[in-house]
């Protein structure tokens, strides 16, 4: 190998010497059985080459095999019009395929000319022009592609480079292939014309100058003309076949043969089909019948086994899963895995199965995924993927809303009925099964398939059994939507924020408040039902204050400030917001209660003074019952926070707003009070 570039270098000049110098006969019978040689292990390579590149030296060694076919054409010929012998292999070849008859021979020779010229050479010819068109036209978005993947990070600049080197490495490939399938071709047509040259040139200096009479010499030069042709023409032939190998294999993890052999005879039923045919052709009249019959069993027995050899593969394959999950679950450090928490699960029995199979025709998964993009759109949160799953230990009829793997609430539906709601405006009642929507916990009933048109003239509202656990699911996401957004969460969040407003995010995280700081006041935000859509706004107010103070309740009470407007359109209609105010001495009250330790400020008062505000609260909040409105608390800046705190375990879903988060332009309007008196 060392010398090995030298050796190269002396043979290609060696085969143009070739052409010119008279060449001994045992010398070119050597090289044209080398010849052979050289084509037959080309043909190989080419065979268990797995992908075009690996044998990318092809175009410049067809050029030289070319070359070296046409010298070795050149050096024979000499000898046939000089001697009118030119070796044993080019002798031995004539006489194998001419025989007796050297007409016959001829056109078997021609028939090999025009095969290796119309059919494979043409087809390469062809493919390499296409591929060559093909890549050179795909390696921009190929180039694209790489630079993408290196802005995700998913490759390094060392995989960057050999991959573009890989491209282009391909692109000069097909591009070569396409000049050297020309010499194929120009290799094809010289043959022919060598042919007709060994012929004609040999009848004449038989006739003339070897005093032979026509028949002789015809059939002399013939042999030697077949002869020195299909030992030049089987290389070209295996050359050609190996070119069109090359330009039209894709890239594959095998060679060519399993290639072949996995994909053709990897279906059992098309070899029985085959079978059950040409068994029906060999009962055909005027058929033979043995032919088609030995076929047809070769073919039978063949698919028989690949069917059953394929099944036991199957369940091999599925043993081996089966044993390599049991060998996982038995490992030690691999009960960690079972320790993942789903953030909201879904489960019910199995007669609700049918609302969420699709090929049963339920779309409970096509409202989950509506659902988690109301969620976004209405609170500006990103809800975690929801797990649903069948629980045989459910009633059949009973579905459970998990979240973190501990039970928030459940529900039973009644299939193909129909759950109707009193808005409070029907006084006619609805013959059914009595029962509580719940979502809301509202009086409700089952009501049939025949019943459902009446029910809605008579004004009730009416839902089906999928919406029935869709608007259940979505106001449980609602409630806990504090809980289910985590750092994790916020850091997606804010990164989508940094897109359109890189500075914000730079200057408010982390040298401000931390991804946990932030976390807290969105939570505090969401538990209390305010949208967090509007990102900015409330990042521009954390910037702000975060310098002031890192107290996640005096922060969240500066945003609710800065989302007034959004706050006032949740609550406010017609312009006119109807509220429950606090009595001024309860106010002050709470005030004076107010302990502020290094931990944060809570609130301390007598659990008498409690029950009063409770008492006094339920009673004003009967009063939005006559007005089919919710009820809105409105208190002083100061004593919100407290407030709010005091009666969200007996009030949780009851708004408390101060007068700082309500637009100026809105009309207030009191309609009760809570006092203490």
């Amino acid at each position: 190998m060392k010398f090995g570039d030298i050796l190269v270098v002396i043979a290609v000049i060696a085969i143009v010497i070739m052409m010119i110098i008279p060449l001994p006969t045992f010398i070119l019978d050597l090289l044209l059985t080398f010849n052979i040689t050289l084509a037959l292990v080309i043909l190989l390579v080419s065979m268990y080459t797995l992908e075009p590149l690996q044998f990318s030296i092809f175009p410049s060694l067809l050029l030289l095999t070319t070359l070296f076919r046409l010298a070795l054409n050149v050096s024979s010929t000499r000898l046939i019009l000089i001697n009118g012998f030119a070796g044993n292999v080019i002798r031995a070849f004539g006489e194998f395929v001419i025989g007796s008859n050297a007409l016959v021979g001829f056109i078997i020779f021609l028939i090999l000319i025009v095969i290796q010229f119309i059919v494979i050479t043409k087809g390469a010819e062809r493919v390499a022009e296409v591929a060559a068109r093909f890549t050179l036209d795909g390696m921009p978005g190929k180039q694209m592609s790489i630079d993408a993947d290196l802005n995700a990070g998913l490759i390094t600049d060392a995989e960057v480079r050999k991959r573009r080197l890989d491209i282009q490495r391909e692109a000069d490939f097909y591009g070569a292939m396409d000049g050297a399938s020309k010499f194929v071709k120009g290799d094809a047509i010289a043959a022919i014309i060598i042919t007709i040259i060994n012929i004609i040139g040999g009848l004449i200096t038989g006739m003339i100058f070897k005093n032979m009479d026509f028949s002789t010499a015809v059939s002399h030069y013939t042999l030697l003309t077949v002869g020195d042709g299909l030992v030049s023409q089987i290389p070209a032939l295996l050359i050609s076949t190996a070119t069109g190998i090359i330009v039209t294999r894709a890239a594959s993890d095998s060679n060519l043969g399993e290639d072949l052999l996995k994909q053709i005879l990897s279906h059992p039923k098309v070899l029985l089909i085959a079978s059950a045919a040409l068994a029906f052709l060999g009962i055909m009249p005027g058929l033979p019948t043995i032919p088609f019959f030995v076929l047809s069993a070769i073919m039978g027995f063949s698919g028989y086994s690949m069917y059953h050899t394929g099944k036991k593969e199957i369940s091999k394959v599925e043993e081996e899963e089966i044993e390599k999950e049991t060998d996982y679950l038995k490992k030690p450090e691999n009960v960690v895995s079972l320790l993942q928490v789903d953030p909201i699960e879904l489960e019910f029995g199995y007669g609700i199965i049918p609302l969420a199979d699709v090929n049963q025709g339920g779309d409970l998964l096509d409202r989950v995924i509506m659902i988690r993009r109301q969620c976004a759109v209405e609170m500006g949160i990103i809800v975690p993927v929801i797990r649903i799953r069948d629980n045989i230990q459910l009633r059949p009829n009973e579905y459970v809303i998990k979240i973190k793997g501990v039970e928030v609430s459940r529900g039973e539906l009644k299939p193909d009925h129909y759950l109707a709601m009193n808005p409070g405006t029907v006084e006619e009642e609805i013959e059914g099964v009595q029962t509580v929507e719940p979502a809301f916990g509202l009086p409700a009933v089952w009501i049939s398939k025949e019943k459902k048109d009446k029910a809605e003239m008579l004004g009730y509202t009416v839902v089906d059994s999928p919406s029935v656990i869709a608007t259940h699911l979505t106001e449980v996401i609602k409630r806990y939507a504090h809980e289910l957004l985590g750092r994790q969460e916020v850091k997606m969040l804010a990164d989508s924020v940094k897109e359109s407003h890189p500075a914000l995010i730079e200057e408010l995280v982390p040298k401000v408040l931390s991804l946990g700081e932030i976390q807290k006041v969105l939570a505090n935000l969401l538990k209390e039902g305010i949208s967090i859509r509007d990102l900015v706004t409330i990042f521009e107010t954390l910037a702000d204050y975060g310098n002031i103070t890192k107290d996640p309740d005096m922060l969240t009470e500066y945003v609710r400030q800065a989302l007034s407007r959004v706050i006032t359109k949740k609550y406010v209609y017609d312009n006119r917001l109807k509220v429950i105010t606090l009595d001024p001495k309860l106010e002050e009250l709470i005030r004076d209660s107010i302990q502020q330790t290094d931990h944060g400020n809570y609130l301390s008062i007598n659990p008498e003074i409690t029950q009063k505000i409770f008492t006094s609260l339920s009673n004003e909040i009967k009063k939005f019952s006559s007005i089919n409105q919710e009820p809105v608390i409105l208190t002083s800046p100061v004593v919100r926070l407290f407030f709010r705190r005091l009666i969200e375990h007996t009030f949780p879903s009851l708004a408390v707003l101060s007068f700082n988060e309500i637009e100026p332009r809105v009309e207030v309007q009191s309609i009760g009070m809570v006092s203490i008196k």
